[in-house]
């Protein structure tokens, strides 16, 4: 299954070979042209045949949240600083896997309650070394490490699992990809590699292309558990979340529009989204090159940045529909 292949593939912010190669097989056959950059950028290239195309550039980051181990203490304990944004308190006794497959479990050097979210130095892994030396032999300096969070399917066709941000996004595109015919305009699939640590892969595919206009395909919050409502207006089941702005960006109101406009025309439920805090690769490329109009379709999540995200698979189809019907639209600028 795709969405079980691409979520359980090891695939930390620039180590990504692993969900590369998975990517790769799932869209070849489906793109005109498939190119890996230097910095391991997937772009696959759709040719549309419209009179009036505009290079479309749709970005879904690859990459995943992690650990990357700092030193070794001589019980055989693992000091770590993330790759990220991480919670001290979502992974505290959570369990990791290293790139090289060995095991472990995330514990705290002291209470867990006198800490605050960002003190990863105070978390340690325990892969069952017995001393410095033995754990040496598993694990290198610098060895990364993600969380351990399985696919499951939960009741009302929603999903659970960890790398949800964003391989649900990379999701969406592999399957706009299969629906896509010959659309109007050149429609160039980005996965890009290391957004997770400053929408980096993003910003040199987007000095690649020079892309007319970008679309962010990335998750945002789902605001309707007991904690979440009041901090934002994305919810489970509204369908697919066209962005107002987040963090990073303030999407080109006109975008934003026909994005709507498309949605209405072709009864694909949607949402707006308003996102307080975070950012997706739209901030790269709406202020790569000369400047870039930039939209966004996201997918609502519920516990981002922990090994059990969940996502609603009604809201994933719909913006799979908008990211097929939108790019086939004539821009008029």
């Amino acid at each position: 299954m795709l969405l079980k292949d691409l979520t359980q593939a090891f695939g930390v912010s620039g180590y990504e070979k692993g969900i590369t190669q998975v990517i790769v097989d799932s869209i070849k056959g489906y793109a005109d042209e498939i190119t890996v950059d230097a910095i391991g950028n997937i772009i696959a290239l759709k040719k549309g045949n419209g009179e009036n195309k505009k290079r479309i550039m749709a970005s879904a980051h690859m990459d995943e949240i992690g650990f990357s181990v700092v030193s070794v203490t001589e019980k055989g304990f693992l000091k770590v600083r993330p790759v990220g944004g991480l919670s001290a308190h979502t992974s505290f006794m959570n369990r990791v896997k290293f790139k090289n497959g060995v095991m472990g479990t995330i514990s705290c050097g002291e209470g867990i309650d006198g800490i605050k979210p960002g003190d990863i130095n105070k978390l340690y892994i325990d892969i069952g070394g017995k001393s410095k030396e033995d754990a040496l032999k598993l694990i290198k300096i610098g060895e990364v490490a993600s969380y351990v969070g399985e696919y499951v399917e939960l009741a009302n066709n929603r999903i659970s699992a960890k790398a949800l941000d964003n391989r649900i996004g990379c999701y969406v595109e592999i399957e706009a990809l299969k629906k896509m015919t010959t659309p109007y305009n050149d429609v160039f699939m980005v996965f890009s590699v290391q957004e997770e640590v400053g929408l980096r892969g993003a910003r040199v595919a987007a000095n690649r292309i020079k892309p007319d206009l970008g679309i962010a395909v990335d998750i945002t919050g789902s605001f309707d558990t007991p904690e979440g409502t009041g901090k934002g207006n994305a919810v489970f089941g509204e369908g697919a979340a066209i962005k107002v702005m987040d963090g990073s960006v303030i999407c080109d109101e006109a975008l934003v529009e026909e994005m709507v406009k498309t949605a209405e025309e072709c009864g694909i439920k949607y949402q707006l989204d308003v996102l307080a805090a975070g950012g997706t690769d739209g901030g790269a490329i709406n202020q790569s090159n000369d400047g870039v109009k930039t939209a966004g379709i996201s997918i609502p999540e519920r516990y981002a940045h922990t090994p059990i995200g969940i996502v609603d698979m009604f809201d994933v189809d719909c913006c799979v529909e908008l990211l097929v019907k939108y790019c086939d639209r004539e821009f008029k600028f």
